[in-house]
């Protein structure tokens, strides 16, 4: 990659900023989720929505506090400079259709040689998890949590703050590779580990070729919408 900023303007912010960020993100929503669930009894294996409300506030902690950190302090102190955080009208006309067509082609297709291994109703488990405890307005609030809070703080730390961190270092290609396969981990379901890679390679490939996150942000939504419609079909 070339070189065009130097001494003051040269970013400060990587990996190490990412890796906080996670941890902070991690241990804040253990901590967090065992503090709700000890003051109201709840089940641990069986989470309310208002201990998974809170747990998703503590991970975004770290998952939006990162790249804003970074940028203050070791950026250029604008979002869209440092991490492409940026949007246009386009950005949904594209997006939108390729999160949506991720949902229903891409994902079948990953999982058609293990049909016989795999049902869909275990890949969908995590989800029902958090969706089983949510009826009338609270279904509909954990609707947008998914589908517009979760697009926007998973890309910026994802798409914006590892995938370019990566790619300062490794070049375009691993920075897609691994930022997807980190975003996938992160996730800690290990049935769903490769939907969820394959997707993180979209939405970085959409990344690096606009150099914004507009567009695999409304992908990502749209991917996530699909799987609430689906669910509130199905309810």
């Amino acid at each position: 990659m070339d070189v065009e900023h130097v001494g003051e303007r040269t970013p400060h912010w990587g990996l190490g900023d990412a890796a906080i960020g996670l941890l902070v993100g991690w241990l804040a929503t253990a901590v967090v989720v065992a503090v709700w669930a000890g003051s109201g009894g709840a089940d641990a294996n069986n989470p309310s929505l208002g201990a998974l409300a809170v747990g998703e506030a503590a991970l975004w902690v770290g998952l939006l506090g990162a790249p804003l950190v970074a940028t203050r302090r070791k950026g250029s102190g604008d979002l869209a400079t440092d991490f492409g955080f940026s949007f246009r009208w386009a950005d949904a006309v594209v997006g939108l259709p390729v999160g949506v067509v991720c949902q229903l082609l891409l994902v079948p297709l990953i999982y058609l040689p293990l049909q016989q291994f795999i049902s869909k109703h275990d890949l969908e488990e995590p989800v029902r998890r958090v969706t089983d405890s949510a009826h009338g307005g609270g279904f509909i609030a954990l609707t947008i949590v998914v589908v517009v809070g979760a697009p926007v703080v998973e890309e910026l730390f994802f798409r914006g703050l590892v995938l370019r961190s990566l790619q300062r270092r490794f070049g375009d290609t691993w920075a897609v590779v691994g930022s997807a396969v980190v975003f996938g981990v992160a996730h800690f379901e290990p049935l769903q580990l490769p939907a969820l890679v394959a997707l993180g390679v979209i939405l970085g490939v959409m990344a690096v070729s606009t150099k914004r996150l507009g567009p695999s942000i409304f992908a990502h939504a749209g991917f996530n919408l699909v799987t609430m419609i689906a669910l509130a079909a199905s309810r």
